[in-house]
């Protein structure tokens, strides 16, 4: 065997050693944590208020309410938006956004829309709630 192709056969198994150990390397860099993500929670508070059994008419204020008993430390989204739903269909009405989630409530003037027993409201922050059905009449 000559010396040179002994010398290949050493750089070769030298290089797959190398790039083994590169390898293992970036594997264990890749696996610390470069800072900790701060940890954040989901809320989704029951909506109280309308529920079932509940009228409005339209052009009246109403405070749409839900439960912030028990919130976890760190919210994902803080700012609440409010929606009117029809039956199983999402409406494009905002009555209201902006909000801080854990103020509990919020007042709301009940839109024009057409009369109808299966409204519901959809509170959004971090998640969307539904509340129970209710009803909008003129």
């Amino acid at each position: 065997m000559s010396s040179q192709t002994y010398s290949s056969g050493v750089l070769a198994k030298f290089l797959v050693v190398l790039f083994a150990l590169v390898g293992v390397f970036f594997q264990l860099a890749a696996a610390i944590p470069v800072a900790e993500m701060e940890k954040r929670d989901i809320f989704d508070p029951t909506v109280l208020y309308p529920h079932a059994g509940t009228v409005w008419y339209r052009g009246q204020t109403h405070n749409v309410t839900w439960d912030v008993s028990d919130p976890p430390v760190n919210i994902t989204n803080k700012i609440g938006k409010i929606m009117l739903r029809k039956g199983l269909i999402p409406t494009p009405l905002i009555l209201a956004d902006g909000f801080d989630i854990l103020l509990g409530r919020i007042e709301v003037t009940v839109p024009w829309v057409l009369t109808g027993d299966d409204y519901s409201i959809v509170l959004y922050g971090d998640s969307g709630n539904f509340g129970q059905q209710f009803t909008i009449n003129q």
